[in-house]
């Protein structure tokens, strides 16, 4: 039997790579976004007394009521934007499927979409399975900001969908004020869709703010909004998430969405729906990790890393091509066999692997996991 492959590229990944050295050597994990401290014992307790009550029953397809009400009635409340919950929200099993039943729902073969590299690994395959182009520009460091001049250029009659993602993963930037006006003007009388990636909106930093798209009515008459609650209440294994946008939209989103997955785990969502009635588990979050973003920091100074700004989410940027030659895929490699401490390689997400140097930490970790990492990484 034969079979041409629809990633025939594909193959073995330093994701993969590393996990498998992070295990062999029993290194402190810098490499994942998984936090490892505890969660609300709340949400616990909303979970067991839901599968109680409800536990085998399948929620609708497009989630409960109660959990769409809820995420309403929060992006009312931080972005001034109603959503209705019957036909603009819908409740996903993750953030991952989320993004594919938006891109699947609009975008045809031939069509080309827009995104910004380095970028969660995801995009590019998903726009790949739609038979359409993806057109990659790439940030540039150390702010890792877009250049809008670029992507006019880029813009033409095909282009169908710009992917956003802020805070940004894995360069850990925000797109400021004056980045929203340029994509505004950029789109404004186009056809052009937003996917907007803000699955962690609620982790940004130095008194800056999160700029939704749902925050900006032109913008929001045009986006889809994807966020995940794995993020804000750290359980990466509860894979819920959610979807916002126009009924339109939103309408050819669940056609897809009938087809490639089943509704949310239904304890999940009750339990989630329960724990948004106090937002103080939401709004809390950026004191949290900025501590822990200064507390990584702090433990690097010593060392011969050179930071890049973490402006939001969990991620950190640290150059080394100023004291060491080798690949960032080698430096990986020789970090977690010599000194016990796994980190990923920035070129791992950009698809053409451009190498600049540079490692990507996260400091979603408990304390004693970040000091002991920063330790090791002060002896290379």
């Amino acid at each position: 039997m034969q079979i041409k492959s629809k990633f025939a590229a594909s193959g073995s990944s330093i994701f993969s790579a590393a996990d498998y050295l992070l295990t062999q050597y029993d290194a402190v994990n810098l490499a994942h976004g998984t936090p490892d401290f505890p969660f609300s014992q709340e949400l616990i307790e909303n979970a067991n007394e839901a599968m109680q009550a409800e536990g085998s029953l399948q929620a609708p397809w497009e989630g409960l009521m109660a959990l769409r009400e809820k995420i309403a009635d929060k992006i009312s409340f931080l972005y001034t934007h109603s959503y209705h919950p019957d036909t603009e929200v819908t409740v996903m099993p993750s953030a991952k499927e989320a993004l594919f039943a938006s891109i699947a729902a609009v975008v045809h073969a031939g069509d080309e979409v827009i995104y910004f590299e380095p970028s969660f690994d995801s995009y590019a395959a998903m726009i790949a399975l739609q038979g359409a182009v993806p057109v990659a520009i790439k940030l540039q460091a150390p702010g890792f900001t877009p250049d809008w001049d670029l992507v006019k250029a880029k813009i033409n009659a095909k282009t169908r969908m710009i992917i956003i993602n802020s805070p940004h993963n894995p360069t850990a930037s925000v797109l400021s004020e004056a980045d929203i006006q340029a994509l505004q003007g950029l789109v404004k009388d186009s056809h052009i869709i937003i996917l907007s990636d803000e699955v962690y909106e609620h982790l940004v930093f130095d008194e800056d703010v999160h700029r939704s798209m749902s925050s900006y009515p032109d913008l929001a008459a045009r986006a889809i909004v994807v966020t995940s609650f794995s993020k804000v209440y750290q359980v990466s294994g509860w894979h819920v998430a959610y979807c916002v946008a126009p009924a339109m939209l939103t309408q050819e989103i669940r056609k897809v969405q009938q087809y490639v997955m089943f509704p949310a785990d239904t304890p999940m969502q009750y339990a989630l729906a329960a724990m948004m009635e106090q937002p103080n588990h939401y709004m809390t979050l950026s004191t949290i990790y900025q501590e822990k973003r200064d507390l990584l920091a702090h433990g690097l100074k010593a060392s011969r890393f050179e930071l890049l700004p973490s402006k939001g989410g969990y991620f950190m940027l640290a150059g080394f091509g100023h004291f060491n030659d080798l690949s960032d895929v080698e430096m990986v490699k020789h970090l977690i066999v010599n000194h016990g401490v796994a980190t990923l390689p920035l070129s791992a997400f950009y698809s053409d692997g451009a190498d600049q140097g540079i490692l990507r930490l996260t400091f979603s970790k408990d304390d004693e996991t970040l000091e002991e990492g920063a330790r090791r990484l002060c002896e290379v």
